[in-house]
């Protein structure tokens, strides 16, 4: 069979060292056109552009668009499609297909055939990657950023390496309802609410049954309403409960924690870890930068770090990221720590790849956009936070609504779910009256004494569930979110 294919001749010394098997391509157009059958195995993975040989290419091209057809694939009907082809007809025309069928042995390796074109054509687009990645770093013109250069290889080598995953979007019935009965399992298995991630508070996990893959959550709320903490507390509680479960032995496919990576573009690094220390050992933020702490809060604060070592917790705070390279940054982390959940501390804060002359509104929607991919992508639930507008301290009510969400419609729109936290305690705490003696202090301190440490998470939007207000407990001294005690009523459910 190789004689008939001379028409390979490399255009380079460097074409010829590309890895590549002609002889393997000829063999398997042969047995599809023998028996179009072998096209159900193969056709998911395969596509034209990975043949090596142009003609190859569109040869299996034509045998598709056939079978898509639901007409036989041989010499005699694909004739029309190709009888005009240049290349073709340097072999010596439609005889050459009759040629390619020649080999019935070939039946038998069709699919091992099929998965090395595959493999070679990946290794073609590695040494594609690695040539741009030299010719590109050995460009010294004044304009050249290496840090963006970095970041396209990045991206580059991620979809050579994600490229099966790419091909494979479409799914049966079967294979979809599979999934969403295991889903379901995973949920009764738990006590009955929590089909996805822990959040580690109980009341939010009934709520929305965990934190699901391929999400997008946004959590908005006002300065001072503490949703940097809760997010801390979340991401903290998942990466600590996927230590716990895999120290128990449960299998992946069961745990009920992740691996966390934490974008955190306005703290940094040991800025949040000092929050999750506070949280662990009980000791205030503000102790721990001050020192003002005794020799006992001491050990707790080297116990609580000691425990926290091997915490699958990951930090990035780098300043003025841009959504393409946080997918970049995140792809990284999910391929060498198999990351489960991302947190992006917060949304205004990221960049999007405009070079400034658009304005505020398009750029959040393609940061929205680029979010929402991210979490279909990496099939990760993804919580973004997110600013509110100064609409909320023009009403009597402060609870947060949909329309106060920053450049709020594609915000919305993108996420599966909106969350706004809110603590009335901060907004009656500005409200103190000057005379501390009057019936008004009084009246004020009474007030206070009733809400002090409540905080309330509105789920303004899910996709999954009913909309609805769950109360929470918030202990402003280690910024920790948690349940509250028994007794407590739940707040009542939007319509």
């Amino acid at each position: 069979m190789a004689e008939h294919l001379t028409l390979l001749p490399p255009a380079t010394d460097a074409a010829a060292q590309l890895p590549r098997n002609v002889e393997a391509e000829a063999a398997l157009l042969g047995a599809l056109m023998i028996d179009n059958r072998i096209a159900e195995d193969v056709q998911l993975k395969l596509r034209a552009e990975h043949f090596y040989e142009p003609l190859h290419g569109r040869i299996y091209e034509a045998l598709m668009k056939l079978l898509e057809r639901d007409m036989v694939a041989n010499p005699v009907t694909m004739k029309p499609m190709l009888e005009q082809d240049p290349a073709l007809k340097e072999l010596g025309g439609v005889a050459y297909l009759a040629q390619l069928t020649g080999n019935g042995a070939a039946l038998i390796g069709a699919r091992d055939f099929a998965a090395q074109i595959y493999d070679l054509a990946l290794l073609r687009e590695l040494v594609g990657v690695g040539r741009e990645l030299v010719e590109n770093a050995l460009d010294t013109s004044e304009d050249v950023n290496p840090r963006e250069q970095i970041e396209a290889a990045e991206v580059a080598l991620y979809k050579v390496s994600e490229g099966e995953g790419e091909t494979g979007s479409v799914k049966s019935f079967l294979s979809a309802s599979t999934m969403a009965v295991q889903v379901a399992e995973r949920a009764l298995n738990s006590g009955g609410h929590l089909s996805g991630i822990t959040t580690g508070i109980n009341c939010l996990n009934e709520k929305i049954g965990g934190l699901h893959n391929s999400d997008l959550m946004i959590l908005a709320g006002r300065p001072g309403m503490g949703k940097t903490s809760l997010a801390t507390n979340i991401a903290y509680n998942a990466s600590s409960r996927w230590v716990r479960d895999e120290a128990d032995g449960i299998p992946r496919e069961k745990n009920m924690g992740a691996k966390t990576a934490f974008f955190s573009l306005e703290m940094s690094a040991d800025q949040l870890a000092t929050r999750v220390l506070a949280e662990q050992s009980g000791i205030s933020g503000e102790a721990l930068r001050m020192g003002k702490i005794s020799r006992a809060d001491f050990q707790n604060l080297s116990r609580a770090a000691r425990e926290l070592q091997d915490l699958p917790l990951f930090i990035d705070d780098t300043p003025g990221l841009t959504i393409a390279a946080l997918r970049t940054r995140a792809r990284r982390l999910k391929r060498r720590h198999d990351i489960g959940f991302i947190v992006i501390d917060y949304l205004q804060l990221l960049q999007g790849s405009g070079k400034g002359n658009d304005n505020r509104v398009n750029e959040i929607s393609e940061i929205s956009r680029g979010l929402k991919t991210l979490a279909k992508e990496l099939h990760v639930p993804v919580l973004a936070l997110s600013q509110l507008s100064r609409a909320v301290e023009q009403r009597e009510d402060k609870r947060p609504q949909l329309s106060d969400l920053r450049e709020s419609g594609s915000i919305e729109q993108d996420a599966d779910m909106v969350w706004f936290v809110f603590r009335e305690d901060y907004y009656v705490a500005a409200k103190e009256p000057g005379d501390k003696e009057g019936a008004a202090h009084m009246e004020w301190a009474q007030e206070m004494e009733r809400i002090y440490g409540l905080a309330e998470l509105i789920v303004a939007k899910q996709r999954h569930g009913s909309t609805g207000r769950i109360r929470m407990k918030f202990d402003a001294k280690i910024t920790r979110f948690s349940d509250l005690a028994e007794g407590y009523a739940p707040l009542e459910d939007y319509e």
